[in-house]
């Protein structure tokens, strides 16, 4: 059991018979009565996200998940296979699981899977990820008065705000939290 007290980002708690993962959370002092704490959490088997209020002092039953290292294979429409790199075992996870995760999957990318009692959940990226530019819009010589940026189209469809001297065919890195431009890679 955690109690209110203990919660931290990226805790895993099973509440109501759902596994979620704590997004963030809020302690907040009434000015009467007792403190209340404010938890933005997502579901990790339907990727949603929503806030709930609990008293402080709640305890709540921590789920502990399992982390295995895999690659990723490939992908049939909105499913997306993998490779447990130990036991060679594919296994499907859809594009729903993987939400914005898969805006970063290139093909013999290793990653590791999340499970809870031998059910996949999602998969936990690496912090960057370097990605080719397939199209983005030529930068004109003077445009760089305010640090300007523009849309680019990489390798896996995810469009990233990216400097005006960055071309296509450049290869960039690219942040998988915020889906940030970082540098250029040679």
């Amino acid at each position: 059991m955690i109690s209110t007290g203990d919660l931290k980002k990226g805790i895993s708690l099973e509440l109501d018979g759902q596994l979620f993962t704590i997004v963030d959370w809020q302690h907040i002092k009434m000015g009467r009565g007792g403190a209340i704490v404010r938890i933005k959490l997502r579901n990790l088997r339907s990727g949603s996200l929503f806030e709930r209020t609990f008293d402080a002092g709640e305890k709540f039953q921590r789920a502990y998940l399992d982390h295995r290292p895999v690659q990723y294979s490939y992908n049939d429409g909105d499913t997306y296979y993998f490779m447990d790199t130990e036991t060679y075992e594919t296994f499907p996870l859809t594009g729903e699981q993987l939400g914005d995760a898969r805006h970063y999957l290139l093909d013999g990318m290793k990653l590791e899977i999340v499970s809870y009692h031998d059910e996949p959940l999602s998969v936990d990226l690496p912090p960057t990820v370097d990605l080719e530019v397939t199209y983005t819009e030529p930068g004109f010589k003077g445009d760089t008065a305010t640090g300007g940026t523009k849309p680019a189209t990489v390798q896996t469809g995810l469009v990233v705000q990216v400097p005006l001297f960055v071309t296509t065919g450049d290869k960039i890195r690219v942040k998988t939290d915020t889906s940030a431009y970082v540098e250029r890679v040679n």
